[in-house]
Order: structure tokens, then sequence, then C-alpha cells
């Protein structure tokens, strides 16, 4: 089995990384357009295996995807981040163009791949995927969700001082300040939250997890990589090893939630075909409205996308 990760930047980096070291595949390929970047990355990987005791090969390309070709799944992390007086705008034509160009690769050399983006915007440069590959969408995804959980639960066990083992958490929507975390679905060792946690403690845990990404930037000066990384990677094993998690994916909906023709973050169950299935919990009104209005965000700048009529 072969699994390519294309952007061999820090996230691309690390995802490789967690693949070959969990053995979910004989090859692993990594690429990048920037000369010896993926190269050296790989081979610094591969060093790590005699180390760490696993067998999956790691090689690097530079702008080549003659090797990926026959890949089971591929990893989109390629993208630009936002630049001081770059707008929305301009950051999604930049990297709508970056990730149209590689989907027509990964199509082109692997034709039945099920393909992850986890390029930003999240969920537009999800649908750029989809319109570009013009497969079925249970086949193109995004990762947002698997982070974001991630985030709320590491959170939610510092601040009671738990294992994040214990800690079962599910969110909708899109990637950003528009998420709805659920805490009405969020349990600790099957122990709704609310018996730990007063609302406004629940409240500002989920506000923090919203703005996640950001705190981050803020201390790093750039974005987070080792999450990300691991985030798309479990993805990545859930469909190789056809694990059927639940577990929250950018996913195409069809009328679910009420809601048709947008990528956006839902629950499902993951394996060795894609999205498998979409799970539709019964939210309240409130919950529902935050939806929508993260729904309506999305859509706007999947309309600025639409606009630019980069496909026929």
């Amino acid at each position: 089995m072969k699994i390519t990760v294309i952007g061999a930047g820090n996230v691309g980096a690390t995802c490789a990384n967690v693949i070959a070291h969990k053995e979910l595949a004989n090859e692993v390929i990594l690429i990048d357009i920037k000369e010896g970047i993926a190269e050296g990355k790989a081979l610094d990987i591969w060093q790590t295996a005699p180390v760490n005791m696993y067998d999956s090969r790691v090689k690097g390309f530079t702008n080549n995807y003659e090797p990926t070709a026959g890949s089971s799944v591929v990893v989109i992390t390629s993208g630009l981040p936002r630049k001081p007086g770059m707008s929305r705008d301009d950051l999604i034509a930049t990297n709508a163009g970056i990730v149209k160009s590689v989907t027509e690769n990964v199509v082109r050399y692997s034709p039945d791949a099920i393909i992850i983006v986890v390029s930003n915007p999240l969920d537009v440069m999800t649908y750029c995927a989809y319109l570009t590959a013009r497969t079925d969408s249970r086949r193109v995804m995004g990762m947002a969700g698997i982070l974001d959980t991630a985030r709320y639960r590491a959170f939610l066990a510092e601040e009671l001082g738990v294992s994040p083992k214990e800690i079962q958490a599910m969110l909708l929507g899109g990637h950003g300040d528009t998420m709805v975390p659920l805490p009405r679905y969020t349990t600790i060792s099957g122990i709704p939250v609310s018996e730990f946690l007063p609302e406004e403690r629940i409240q500002a845990i989920v506000e923090r997890t919203k703005k996640g990404g950001g705190e981050l930037v803020n201390l790093m000066g750039t974005s987070a990589w080792y999450a990300p990384g691991a985030a798309a990677a479990q993805m990545v094993e859930a469909i190789v090893r056809d694990q059927k998690r639940v577990v929250p994916v950018c996913a195409w909906l069809t009328g679910e939630y009420g809601l048709e023709n947008i990528y956006l973050g839902v629950p499902v169950v993951l394996g060795k075909n894609g999205v498998e299935k979409i799970i539709e919990l019964k939210l309240n009104d409130g919950e529902m409205d935050l939806l929508r209005k993260s729904a309506a965000a999305v859509k706007e700048v999947c309309d600025v996308l639409d606009g630019m009529k980069l496909f026929a």
C-alpha cells in the first residue's frame, strides 16, 4: 500500500512522520514544490526507522507526481498562509489555484485515491478539490473536526485534571470561529461534562477552542503543525485499517441537517470507502441555529470560489 502527502511543510511532514511510525503503508511518498525539501524531510524521517522500529519506507520528491501513482490515500496540505495585506479573496484565489493543480495530478496518477484536504481555508479548499476531482463525494473530505475536538478535549483535560483519553466530544460546522462545539454531547468516561463544570466554564473552554488556531499563531508567529498533522494521520488510519471510526470531518452534505451542496463539519463513519455514513444528531433549536449560521459563513466563502469560474 502507498500513501502520499502533498506539501512537505510542518503539517505535511508531521503527517507523513506519524503515518510512517504507525506503519499504515509500505511506502509513504512526500511531495513538495521546493527543491530538496521533501527529499530531505523524507530522508530524515526514514532515518528514525531503526530507532523507532518501523518498516514504512518514506521517500520525497520535488514536483514529481509519478512516484505517487497508485496511492490509496492522498493528503493535501499545500497552500500559502495569509500574509499581511492579503484579503480573504486573495488567499482563496491563491490556494484554490494550488489545490486545483495538486488535485489534477492526484487524479491523474491515483484515480481511485481517497483525498483528505488540510489546506486552508479548509471548507472551501475541500470543495475546490471535490470540483476538481469529479469523483464520489464520499472519497473527498477535509480534516478539521478531529483537530478541533482534540483541542477541546485537551482544554477540558487540563481544566479537570483528567486523562484526555477519557473525554469524548463532538462538534459541527466550519473550521474557525463559526464552529459549533456541542457540550451536550461531551462526556468524561460516559459522564456528562455538566456534572463536572458549571456552564460558564464550559462556555469559556468552547470559546477558547474556537480561537485555538489563533492562540497558537499568537504564541509562535505561525500556524500549528503537530496536532493538525496527527489529526490527518488519524483519518488515514481509519481509512486504511477500515476502522469504521465515528469522527467529525468536513463532508459533502446532500440534505443532512437540512443543508445541501456544501462541505461542512459533521460526524461520520470513516472506513475503507471514505465517508461511509453521515450521522445526523438530534440538535436542539439553539444548536441548529448555530449550525445554520456556520453553514451560511462557509457558503459565503464558497460563493467567492464559484465566482472565480475556475471550473468548466
